[in-house]
Parts: structure tokens; sequence; C-alpha cells
């Protein structure tokens, strides 16, 4: 029988993921002043064991400010790169590929985490709100957000410089993948889409102009990052405000392969408001069209994102070519194990060898009486 793409290993430069599982980057809003604590460790964890291809951590932040809430990872400061090694050492110890994501949060920065009741924060949220928020033109992302000031030039060099440095702290926790954050109207995002940017200088106005940051920010990471190790970026292929549609990001995927990034990671919409995928209507699999479109034009490899529930879906969205990585949000939170139960329903693990030994032993001398 042939092995399902799904769980066909894949080579990225010098590394391979053992199959194209992946658990999306998903904040938790966890952390003390940006640090992994241990919460990120048995969160992650638990899907390391369920044995995903690659297990991404939430955003990291380039600076303090650019966190979304004051729960946010970083890699803004080396103090925060000994807690990442302790994530790392046990992600690969279980066969599973470790990956990080870095962004700026821009104008969407100092807001309360999801479960924060109005006044609920205390002395750490007035604290917070001491960061200025930011972004590429003083335009709020909605009703109830900050007024952000308009980054200065030299500012924008700045945080080219500091997406750099997240790169090198990365590398040194042991990452064997990096993604950047340019999606779900986070800072990079907020650049490409002409809603945001009302920029005159070289940082605006056309498409170029607003493309120039965020391939500034991409090129440091990359010249941060080991050559042998694979980088990622997460788009909103479209920003869903009509700022930024399918051929934009085309076009930026073509200047992103250039550089030397390996797989764009194809996500919508988020530009205004707090949802990050409204207005884009939401389906079984929505965003697959906006992959398959990057990868054949673009002629780069995609990951896909959203409303992907089973195994036998997965696969036929890697048969058809559509991606080459399955990335799985929510449904991972739901079911920690949810690529080794992809591989039962894919007819390629029935004597549970996949399970770590100790789960799998266990299984297997009771898998009569497991539910069918």
């Amino acid at each position: 029988m042939q092995r399902p793409l799904l769980f066909t290993p894949l080579k990225l430069r010098g590394v391979t993921a053992p199959n194209r599982c992946v658990v999306s980057p998903m904040v938790q809003y966890r952390a003390t002043d940006g640090q992994v604590n241990d919460f990120h460790l048995v969160h992650l964890g638990k899907f390391a064991l369920g044995k995903f291809g690659i297990v991404f951590t939430e955003n990291c932040a380039v600076e303090p400010r650019g966190r979304v809430t004051q729960g946010d990872l970083g890699l803004w400061d080396d103090g925060q790169i000994e807690g990442h090694k302790r994530l790392v050492r046990f992600l690969k110890q279980e066969g599973s590929l470790a990956g990080t994501q870095i962004t700026h949060s821009g104008r969407k920065g100092s807001t309360p985490r999801s479960f924060d009741k109005p006044g609920q924060l205390g002395p750490e949220g007035a604290g917070w709100q001491r960061w200025q928020v930011v972004g590429p033109s003083e335009l709020a992302a909605g009703e109830g957000y900050v007024t952000p000031k308009q980054l200065s030039t030299e500012e924008i060099e700045g945080l080219v410089t500091k997406f750099g440095e997240a790169a090198r702290r990365a590398d040194a926790a042991g990452y064997d993948v990096i993604e950047i954050h340019g999606a779900h109207g986070y800072l990079l995002a907020q650049f490409l889409s002409s809603i945001s940017n009302k920029r005159n200088d070289q940082y605006g106005g056309d498409r170029a102009g607003r493309m120039r940051f965020p391939l500034a920010a991409a090129h440091a990471v990359r010249e941060g990052w080991p050559a042998h190790k694979p980088m990622f970026i997460r788009v909103s292929t479209v920003d869903g405000a009509g700022g930024w549609e399918v051929e934009d990001t085309v076009a930026f995927a073509q200047q992103l392969k250039a550089l030397g990034i390996d797989v764009v990671d194809c996500s919508s919409g988020g530009l205004t408001g707090l949802s990050t995928a409204l207005p884009v209507k939401r389906a079984l699999g929505f965003q697959v069209p906006f992959s398959a479109a990057v990868k054949r034009q673009a002629g780069i490899a995609t990951m896909t994102v959203g409303l992907i529930l089973d195994g036998p879906q997965a696969e036929q969205i890697l048969q058809a070519g559509d991606a080459d990585l399955i990335a799985i949000g929510r449904q991972a939170l739901y079911d920690p194990f949810w690529a080794l139960h992809a591989a039962q329903e894919l007819g390629c693990d029935g004597d549970f060898e996949m399970w770590t030994p100790e789960y799998g032993w266990w299984l297997e001398k009771r898998k009569n009486n497991l539910p069918k």
C-alpha cells in the first residue's frame, strides 16, 4: 500500500519533517515578560507526543511593544533564550521539528487577552499601557483600538534589525524552523494593505513601496537564520478589506522566494477588528484555494490552514497539489493526537506503531476494546 502523502517525510533545506502535519501557531496568553514557562512546555509538548511533524510556538514579539497582549511570548532579549531551549529540547526529543513564529503587533498592540474582562488587568495592565502603539499610519484597527503613532523611517529600520536579532535568538534556542507572522492585521500586514498604509514615503504608496518593509524584515531574518534551516512566512492572502488580494500575495511570494523564503503559510483576513479571519467566508478548507493559487502562480511551497478536520480531507488537499503542508489549529487543541488519528483513518498505523512506545504498547494490547 502506498504511504499517504500526509505521512511522507518532507525535506526542507537541511532538516526533514517526519510528516506533513503541522501545529499552527496559536496564541495562549500565558507568558510573563515574554518568558516560556511550564504551561508552554505542557501545552506544546502534548503535540509532540501526538507526533505532529512540526510544532510551532505562538507568535513571539521582537520587542516588548510588539506584543499583542501582555501574556505573549517574546524573543526580544537574550534572557528569554534559556526558556525556549527547554521547550525545544522536549519537542525534538519526541521526534517533532521545533518551530517558532516571530511578529510585531503594530496597531493591534496593547490588547486585552481574549479571556480578560474590562478592568481585570490590574497593575500589570496599567503598566502595559505605557508601551506606545505604533503602525504605518495614524489609523486605528477598529472601534475600541488605540490610534497608533506613525513609525518614522528610522524606527522602521530599527525594527528590521530587531527581526534579524529575534531570528538569531531563535537559532540559539535550537529551533529548526522559523516563521514570520505577516498576516492577520499585525504590523507587516498593516504595511502591505492600502487600507492601513497611507504613507507617502518609500514605505507606502504603490505595492512595491508597501512591500518594502516586510521584504526588508524577511531579508534580515533570512540573514540572521542559518542557511541550512527553513524559513516560513504567514500571510493573509487576502486582507478581507479590499486592500490586499491574491494577485498581490503572488507578487509578494515571488520576491520572498528570491530572498530565500521556503514556504508561504496561506491564511486570510484580520486587517481590522478582533477576528483573524472575518469577513472572509468560512467553510471546510476555505483557505485551500489561496494556498493553491500561491503555490502554482509563484512557484513556491505552501502550507494551508483553516477548518481542516481529518486525515482524508488533509490527504485530498496534498494529493491535489494544493499545498505541501497541512497546518492544524483549533482541531489540534480539541484533539492533540490529531496526527496519529489521521494516520489510522488513512490506514497506515493499524498497530499503533507511530505512537510514542509507552502509549502504543498499551493501545495495541487493548485495540480490540477501543471504540471504532
